[in-house]
């Protein structure tokens, strides 16, 4: 418990010392790329802790102007801080969407239900919107770090992100695996999430092409001047968190932190366990800062630091992981004639694997060290272009820098077999523009994307147990631009309906892991490809929205998508795959979300009916017209919440998903088999400013199997009771 707070007490430190302490030096140190391989650990670690202190030092300057803020106010004769028209307001959001997002799919998740989830967990919220995805179906808990790949509309389940994940628009993305570190984004720390469904095209647009998943951290008007949370589940398992939002002259900041750690529970079945079986034991915390400051009445100045670990161990002793980062981000936000928003971050990450033989239970692969860093940042302007027109104009770099150092050992003695270090270096730097028009009734949206892609520095080197290099390839560096776009249009017919429609293209990367890191999940090793190319997506769909009586909305979307190229795990031979990009995943579905409210009762349903396909020659001809691995065909979540009173707050959520395949061949052996889940939330209050929390996992204790390889199998989290403790003022 100790190890949380110093962490904490150390970020608030490092948030409230002068900007100035590290310098340019630092700032040009955190940009500085590393030969990971050739490094010693004692440079490493030098470079890990300048990272962690050029975020906090970006959050400081945020933190001085806004304690400026009052002085300068008082110096300049020209302001009156009691006159109205010239009161700063500091919201420390984003420029407002403009009215042709009624174009695409989308859905807003709201604080209520980012608070009222059953587990607490960010993945558990969005879970709420069918057709989100994991590459398996259980949480962060409980599924190694490097596969928490999120997409949508079954376009495969990946270990690499898809959709385009944004914290206060900053790219969640692991620069080396493409995963996203679910358990360090806290859904307390939230305003709320916005999903669009179908690719995107704006700011780093190139990664969307499932979807956007835009995260919008809370200020200090939501989260209030303190918070914290305690629970304890029926296992012993415990979550804390807490946060403080002070106000700073006219400016904020808000500071948290969260951990959470227990036993865990047991994700191999009974009839499967072995004397090396063991819990899903987890332990992970994270702390963020956020401040954000007026630099002018319509200008401001936002700041956000993160830093996470997280340990967890999955099915046998010593199958253990570990993963840690860094992330800061300092943006600028304009909101006068000429709008601009001006971002820029860093992020060092890092991941460590042991696994382990299902037949010995001893180690088989030791994953050491994958250090990552991730660099970026976007300019957008929207010139004033009239009241009912709306153009953006801007581009965005982004820079992953990978490398991996890994041992192998003999699974029966347990001796070193060989090693491995591999890595490289991908960017992408894109050009976008985006105009909107309302013409009365209509409104009319179109966009173009240009990215400048590049893949260079990759390199595998294997040498022998000696240490003896056996081989050494350096792969030539590739390069290439790629013209991606999207239009659409919203018609309202009348108050309460509204057609509309859209298509798009778009682009991925195959991820530095993709390209070079080959992994074990015992028996069966999957090889990388340093030859994948990018996918490309082509999409298009139509929709209605419906508003037929007061406090009911609902919405329907058809949609056809067809990912080419798309980069799956090919089975190559007995227990061998390898990725390799098939010719496309199609698919074709329908979307139907609606929401009710009245009085103190509301419905939130949403469902996703897809027909999901590969389509394949060649090498991976088996695969052609099979359904991507992990993905179901029908999925549907409804939440039942009622307010009897000011405090109180009861909910249900019924989520059903239908059966998927482990595996690409759809083996009859692979079924993942079909499984409805029941969560409860249920809030009370106590005295002013203290409420107690019941939350259930899995009510009716369904066995959820997340994975099933030729009959060896793991479950997701059983019926598990939640108590708790809210305090805030």
């Amino acid at each position: 418990m100790g190890r949380p707070f110093t962490i904490l007490f150390q970020s608030i430190r490092y948030v409230l010392s002068s900007a100035c302490y590290l310098g340019l030096d630092s700032l040009k140190d955190c940009q500085g790329e590393v030969n990971f391989m050739n490094e010693s650990h004692r440079a490493r670690a030098a470079r890990q802790n300048q990272l962690i202190l050029c975020g906090p030092s970006v959050v400081a300057l945020v933190l001085s102007i806004a304690c400026a803020g009052p002085a300068q106010a008082a110096a300049d004769p020209a302001v009156d801080p009691s006159d109205a028209d010239h009161t700063l307001v500091v919201t420390g959001r984003p420029l407002e969407d403009s009215s042709a997002a009624a174009a695409f799919d989308s859905i807003t998740i709201t604080r209520d239900t980012l608070l009222s989830s059953a587990s607490g967990r960010i993945e558990d919220v969005l879970s709420g919107v069918a057709g989100f995805q994991q590459f398996r179906r259980s949480d962060s808990r409980s599924t190694n770090p490097s596969a928490q790949g999120v997409t949508l509309r079954a376009l495969g389940g990946n270990a690499a992100a898809r959709t385009l994940v944004l914290l206060d628009g900053v790219p969640m993305a692991d620069p080396m695996f493409g995963s996203v570190a679910l358990s360090a984004i806290a859904p307390e720390r939230l305003a709320d999430i916005r999903v669009t469904r179908g690719g995107g095209s704006g700011a780093f647009g190139s990664g969307a092409v499932a979807g956007t998943i835009a995260l919008e951290s809370a200020g200090r008007d939501m989260t209030g001047p303190f918070s914290g949370d305690v629970s304890v589940d029926n296992r012993g398992e415990t979550t804390l968190s807490g946060s403080v939002a002070p106000k700073l002259g006219q400016g904020f900041a808000v500071i948290s932190g969260r951990w959470d750690r227990g036993e865990g529970f047991w994700t191999t079945p009974a009839d499967q366990r072995v004397p090396a079986s063991v819990r899903a034991a987890y332990d992970g915390w994270s702390v963020s800062a956020r401040a954000v400051a007026p630099i002018s009445s319509d200008i401001e100045l936002q700041g956000r630091v993160l830093a996470f670990r997280d340990q967890r161990t999955l099915r046998f002793a010593g199958a253990d992981s570990r993963s840690f980062g860094e992330d800061a981000s300092i943006r600028l936000v304009g909101r006068g004639p000429w709008q601009f928003d001006v971002l820029a971050y860093v992020q060092d990450r890092g991941f460590s694997n042991v696994a382990v033989s299902s037949s010995t239970f001893k180690p088989t692969l030791d994953q050491r060290s994958t250090p990552a860093t991730g660099l970026g940042g976007k300019v957008e302007i929207r010139p004033p272009v009239g009241p009912h027109h709306q153009l953006r104009l801007g581009g965005d770099w982004r820079r992953a820098i990978g490398d991996l150092s890994e041992v192998s050992y003999n699974s029966t003695s347990g001796a070193v077999t060989g090693y491995r270090w591999a890595g490289g270096t991908n960017d992408d730097a894109g050009l976008f523009g985006e105009d909107d028009w309302k013409l009365g009734a209509l409104t009319l949206t179109g966009g173009i994307r240009a990215d400048r892609w590049s893949i260079t520095r990759g390199y595998v080197r294997l040498a022998s147990a000696a240490g003896a290099v056996t081989s050494d390839t350096a792969y030539d560096p590739r390069n290439g631009w790629a013209l991606s776009g999207r239009g659409g249009a919203v018609w309202r017919l009348m108050p309460g309906l509204s057609l509309r429609g859209s298509a798009y293209t778009g682009m991925r990367q195959p991820t530095v892991n993709e390209l070079y890191r080959t992994f074990t999940v015992f028996p069966v090793v999957t090889s990388a490809n340093p030859n994948l190319t990018n996918e490309r997506l082509k999409g298009f769909e139509g929709g209605v929205d419906l508003g037929p009586v007061a406090g009911v909305t609902l919405s329907a979307t058809a949609f056809m998508n067809r990912l080419d190229h798309a980069i799956a795990n090919v089975t190559t031979g007995v227990n061998t795959k390898q990725r390799q990009n098939v010719d496309a995943i199609r698919a074709r579905g329908i979307e139907v979300d609606a929401k009710g409210h009245w009085g103190s009762i509301t419905l939130d349903s949403s469902l996703a009916l897809t027909d999901a396909v590969v389509e394949a020659s060649g090498q991976a001809a088996a695969l052609n017209g099979l359904r991507p691995a992990q993905t179901p065909r029908f999925v549907t979540s409804n939440t039942l919440a009622w307010v009897p009173k000011a405090g109180w707050q009861l909910s249900a959520t019924a989520r059903y998903t239908s059966a998927a395949y482990e595996d690409d061949a759809n083996s009859a052996n692979s079924v993942l088999r079909p499984a409805t889940t029941i969560g409860l939330y249920a809030r009370a209050p106590l005295v002013h400013g203290l409420s107690a929390i019941v939350r259930v996992e899995n009510l009716t204790d369904v066995s959820v199997m997340t994975r099933n390889q030729a009959g060896s199998i793991d479950l997701a989290v059983p019926r598990t009771v939640w108590f708790g403790l809210h305090a805030g003022l």
